[in-house]
């Protein structure tokens, strides 16, 4: 009798398609968190210009870059906190309700 040879599939996990500063966090969310970065400080500016209180568009900035940073930095499924924001207003937009109306096909 032969032994039958028995394949198995091996699927790494893990694997990192991009080169990443830290995990989770690449080129694309870097440029994301500029752009946060530069919106945060046209904020903070405005607010130092009307309150004049240095404290308040220090902390403004600073909240914006460490926000951004938080909520762009994937977790081991590869989705961030703004990925699933987008997925749940996705969900909320599509249809819900399909309207059903008989029709006597096979007579």
């Amino acid at each position: 009798m032969q032994e039958k040879k028995t394949y198995s599939l091996y699927i790494p996990q893990g694997l990192k398609t991009r080169r990443e500063i830290f995990d989770g966090y690449a080129k694309e969310e870097f440029y994301k968190t500029m752009i946060m970065t530069v919106v945060g400080g046209a904020v903070s500016l405005l607010l130092y210009l009307f309150l004049e209180n240095l404290v308040v568009s220090i902390i403004t900035i600073l909240t914006a870059v460490m926000g951004s940073v938080m909520m762009l930095t994937k977790d081991i499924s590869n989705i961030s906190v703004v990925d699933q924001v987008g997925f749940m207003i996705k969900y909320l937009k599509r249809q819900k309700k399909y309207k059903y109306k008989y029709l006597e096909e096979w007579k």
